[in-house]
């Protein structure tokens, strides 16, 4: 018998969801349960998001706390939360300014914007184009879904956002071929995640922030599934050593509520003037100050140390799995991709029964971004579960 919660989804949900055959009603910490009582060992969180797993005690306070105040004002008026966490990022990152979205599409899709106008500032003609990178995922909206290079997104919605050129990612040659005069920004994901777990190389970045100043580019680092912890260090392009002029974030930043941003420096932002930009939602006080209270737990050095350590245990352990479909191990932090020698839709399938939710990047690999609070524990019954699942599908 259907689920009438499914058979209500089935009916009146636009159907552009594959969704699995239960209905989730509960979570503590990293584990979900299903409306039969099922639980789940979540290693999706929500799609990166929800960095403090649930039923968080504080996290949980926080939003009741917020609760009691404003919800919404827009941006027309001022309101501390928003302005508290704008300093708290700039603070805590490379940034000068913030400018806050509901969404990391949207975060990037102002980050477009931003460019052009730079650009357009400039006086230089034609500098309009965005260099973005092979198996990149910037958004879904038109302008991000442009410099998202995946035929199965992008072909019933053309024609797209011109002026998006394409080279491949971590190919300092095919940077440098593309990146030109004409060039107003170059977007690019520390590390992919939906193209497959991927980090860029420390010379690969150098290259393109070298190649941004020659030709007067804004260089602008996509962390909306990368950053806030995700790889054991606050933002993923640190450990490269490179700055960027932009940085966009969002999934995890108000651990679950709906928010994006958009960080940039003095030079960025001056150019950005009122009318340029707008957002009734963005920045709202419930949000934001939801998110100062997450941004202050994940930066905390020990809690990103755990996540750090958790992460390589997660990296080992998935590399002693013995299974002739285990191709590589790869990823930094809880962020981490196995690649198998198949498609891995099975393989997430088979998780449901073993209680386990899986989520994939690209055909081949299984992408772990679990809660930020996982432990050695978690992972120790993941591998063990998910070796059963491989050993029954060679």
């Amino acid at each position: 018998m259907v689920h009438p919660i499914i058979e209500l989804e089935n009916t009146h949900i636009v159907q552009s969801y594959k969704r699995p055959p239960f209905v989730l009603v509960g979570g503590e910490g990293m584990t979900l349960y299903d409306n039969s009582g099922k639980a789940y060992d979540d290693w999706v969180a929500g799609i990166a998001v929800n960095a403090l797993g649930y039923s968080d005690p504080g996290l949980t306070a926080e939003i009741q706390k917020a609760a009691t105040g404003l919800i919404h004002t827009s941006n027309l008026y001022y309101t501390a939360p928003q302005a508290e966490l704008a300093t708290a990022l700039c603070a805590k990152s490379f940034a000068d300014r913030v400018f806050f979205t509901n969404s990391g599409t949207e975060a990037n899709e102002g980050a477009i914007k931003f460019a052009r106008k730079v650009a357009a500032d400039s006086g230089v003609p034609g500098k309009t184009q965005i260099v973005h990178f092979s198996h990149a995922f910037h958004g879904r909206t038109m302008g991000s879904l442009a410099l998202t290079p995946k035929e199965k997104y992008q072909k019933a919605f053309q024609p797209l956002m011109p002026d998006a050129v394409l080279a491949e990612f971590n190919d300092i040659a095919s940077a440098e071929a593309a990146i030109s005069a004409k060039t107003c920004a170059v977007f690019v994901e520390p590390v992919q995640g939906e193209g497959g777990i991927y980090d860029a190389s420390p010379e690969f970045l150098a290259t393109l922030r070298r190649l941004c100043d020659q030709y007067g580019a804004v260089l602008v680092f996509d962390e909306v599934q990368c950053g806030m912890g995700r790889t054991g260090d606050l933002w993923a392009h640190t450990q490269s050593g490179i700055t960027p002029d932009i940085m966009t974030l969002a999934k995890p930043l108000a651990g679950g509520l709906p928010i994006g941003a958009i960080l940039t420096t003095e030079a960025v932002a001056s150019h950005i003037h009122p009318g340029d930009h707008g957002s009734t939602f963005a920045g709202n006080p419930f949000v934001t100050g939801v998110a100062k209270y997450v941004l202050d737990r994940i930066s905390q050095p020990e809690f990103l140390a755990q996540v750090t350590e958790t992460g390589e245990y997660l990296k080992d352990r998935l590399s002693e799995i013995n299974s002739p479909l285990v191709k590589e191990v790869r990823g930094r932090g809880l962020m981490v991709g196995l690649e198998l020698t198949k498609d891995v839709s099975s393989v997430v399938e088979a998780g449901y029964e073993q209680g386990l939710l899986m989520v994939s990047a690209g055909v081949n690999t299984i992408r772990f971004v679990p809660p930020l609070i996982a432990t050695k524990q978690h992972v120790d019954r993941l591998v063990e579960r998910l070796t059963t699942i491989l050993a029954e599908q060679v």
